[in-house]
C-alpha cells in the first residue's frame, strides 16, 4: 500500500498526499515503509522557514508569499505548525482559518499540524511531512513554525533559508540584543514597518548586522521591511531568499551541511524511538512503575539513572 500511495503522490494526487501526511503525523503502522518509499524523492523542494514570536504576522506574510510564488507559476506547499490543544492534543488553528482563499488553487497545498507540545517550534513529524510534500512536486515549501520564542531553533535543521519575522515593540528591541533565536535568521523581516518604533528596530538590527554578530556561513542577513497586510515588501523578501539560496550553493561545505541535516534527522528519529520504548516500558513493567510512582524516597536523578541502566542492560 505504501508504494502505491507514494506513486499517487508523485502523480499529483492531493487526496493521497493528505492521507500520507495524516499517517506520518499519527505514527501509523505504515509510517516506516512510507518513509522508505518517499526518501528517493524527498529533497527536491526549496524549503523556507518563517519563524518568530506569536503575533508577528507570520501567517499573513506567508499568505502573501504564496500569492507572489503563484504569480511566478510555482507549485507551493505550506506546512503551518500550530500550538496544540491542552485537551485534545489537536491543532488550535487550522488551514481553513489560514489562507482560506488559496484552498481552491490546485497549485497550492496547505496543511496545519499540531506541535503536540513538541519543543522547538515544530511538530515531531515535520521532517517526514516535508518529505511527502517534496515528493508531491512542490517547487517551494513554506514552513511556518508555532512561534515559541528563544527555544525555536529546530527550524535550522530542516529549512534551506530561515526568515525571522520581527515587529516593532513587543520586546523585539530587547530580543535583538540576545543570542538564540536572533542567530537563526538568514533574513530579518521587519513586519508592520509602518508602526511606531519600526525605525528604531531597523537601526538596532542594522548595527548588529554591520558588526557581523549575526552572520552565519559568510552570509550577511538582509533586513527587509514589510507591511504584510497589503503585500508591501513581499517581493523583496523572496529576492532575499533567492540570493541566500545562491550564496549557500556556492559554499565549499555544501555537502557537509547536507550531512549535518541528515545526522540531525537520524538523531531525531532515534530520540523518538527511544522515548516511545521507554514510555511503553513504563506502562508494561511493574518494577518501573513502583520505582517511578511509589518509591518517593529515591530522588528523580537516581530513578532516571536506574531506568537507563535497565534499558542498556536489557537492550
Amino acid at each position: 500500500m505504501s508504494h502505491a500511495l507514494v506513486d499517487r503522490i508523485r502523480q499529483g494526487d492531493r487526496r493521497a498526499l493528505a492521507r500520507v501526511l495524516s499517517y506520518l503525523a499519527d505514527d501509523h503502522p505504515e509510517k516506516e515503509t512510507l518513509l522508505e518509499a518517499l526518501y528517493p524523492f524527498s529533497d527536491r523542494a526549496r524549503i523556507v522557514g518563517f519563524t518568530g514570536a506569536p503575533g508577528a504576522g507570520k501567517s499573513t506574510l506567508v499568505d502573501q508569499v504564496i500569492k507572489h510564488l503563484r504569480s511566478l507559476d510555482q507549485t507551493v506547499g505550506v506546512l503551518a505548525v500550530d500550538p496544540s490543544s491542552p485537551f485534545t492534543g489537536g491543532s488550535l488553528l487550522g488551514d481553513r482559518v489560514r489562507m482560506a482563499h488559496h484552498s481552491g488553487d490546485p497549485g497550492v497545498f496547505i496543511r496545519s499540524v499540531s506541535n503536540r507540545g513538541y519543543q522547538g517550534g515544530m511538530a515531531s513529524a515535520t521532517r517526514e511531512m516535508l518529505m511527502a510534500m517534496s515528493a508531491f512536486g512542490c517547487d517551494t515549501i513554506l514552513l511556518e513554525t508555532v512561534g515559541v520564542g528563544q527555544a525555536e531553533l529546530d527550524v535550522l535543521h530542516v529549512a534551506d533559508t530561515v526568515a525571522l519575522v520581527l515587529t516593532p515593540g513587543a520586546g523585539d528591541a530587547v530580543q535583538a540584543s540576545k543570542a538564540g533565536i536572533m542567530e537563526i535568521g538568514d533574513i530579518f523581516v521587519l513586519n508592520k514597518a509602518d508602526d511606531p518604533g519600526a525605525a528604531s528596530m531597523f537601526r538596532a538590527l542594522t548595527l548588529m548586522v554591520h558588526e557581523k554578530t549575526l552572520w552565519r556561513n559568510g552570509w550577511q542577513p538582509p533586513i527587509v521591511k514589510t507591511i504584510a497586510t497589503v503585500g508591501e515588501g513581499v517581493e523583496e523578501v523572496w529576492q532575499a531568499v533567492l540570493r541566500h539560496d545562491e550564496h549557500m550553493k556556492q559554499r565549499p561545505d555544501v555537502e557537509q551541511r547536507a550531512q549535518v541535516r541528515r545526522r540531525s534527522h537520524i538523531l531525531a528519529l532515534l530520540e523518538q524511538g527511544l522515548k516511545a520504548r521507554v514510555l511503553q516500558r513504563m506502562h508494561d513493567d511493574e518494577t518501573w512503575r513502583v520505582l517511578i510512582e511509589d518509591q518517593t524516597d529515591v530522588s528523580p536523578t537516581q530513578v532516571a539513572a536506574r531506568l537507563l541502566a535497565d534499558v542498556w542492560r536489557r537492550g
